[in-house]
């Protein structure tokens, strides 16, 4: 299984943006060599929901990467993160690849067959149109914070600390406590516990802004 390069953070991404339009031309070659390597995840997660059309995948990926390659050339950094950009960049390749593929003298129909599910009913390009979409970049990003969070815990909370966080929200998989109910399993009053969760947060939430 390919192994991704982790996605960048906002600041990272900016930098190297920033790097690509203004630096000299190995400095641009560098930035986008590092922007492509570390949105390669991007191209796999688009083209995943086309598996099921009668494409070869590692072609849909090589279209795929032409789509991210595309988003980093034309990319306005005023305008949001790269990511969410370059996903519709991808599709667009992607849906671009299909049409073409089926295109004859005619017009092309949208419910023209362009493949099967697993089940062995046909799929009609309006079918892949339509389907809603996860949010691709959104998904990603949350993973990725977590990660993060669950990191600064363990470095800048106490036992106590954490173990208030971890009851609270649920964390390991748990049923998410009240104040109240966290304070008769530790033996301390509701307000301590709300303290201390306050205080927790509040260290998480300075770090996490900090890098």
């Amino acid at each position: 299984m390919k192994t991704f390069q982790k996605p960048l953070t906002s600041g990272e991404e900016t930098y190297y943006v920033r790097l690509l339009r203004e630096g000299d031309a190995d400095q641009a070659k560098a930035a986008k060599d590092i922007l492509i390597e570390h949105n390669l995840r991007l191209v796999a997660h688009v083209a995943k929901k086309y598996q099921n059309v009668d494409e070869d995948m590692e072609d849909m990926i090589s279209i795929g990467c032409i789509g991210l390659i595309k988003a980093i050339d034309t990319f306005d950094a005023g305008k949001g993160r790269l990511a969410t950009y370059a996903c519709r960049c991808i599709d667009n390749e992607l849906l671009m690849l299909l049409r073409s593929k089926k295109k004859t003298s005619r017009e092309i129909s949208l419910y023209e067959p362009i493949g099967q599910d697993k089940e062995g009913n046909e799929i009609h390009l309006m079918d892949v149109i339509e389907q809603e979409q996860q949010d691709v970049v959104e998904a990603l990003e949350r993973q990725s914070n977590i990660r993060r969070l669950m990191l600064l815990m363990r470095q800048e909370l106490t036992e106590r600390e954490q173990e208030i966080l971890v009851l609270r929200y649920g964390l390991k998989g748990g049923r998410e406590l009240t104040q109240s109910e966290i304070g008769e399993r530790m033996g301390i009053s509701r307000s301590y516990v709300s303290r201390i969760e306050k205080k927790a947060l509040g260290k998480l939430r300075q770090k996490f802004e900090q890098e």
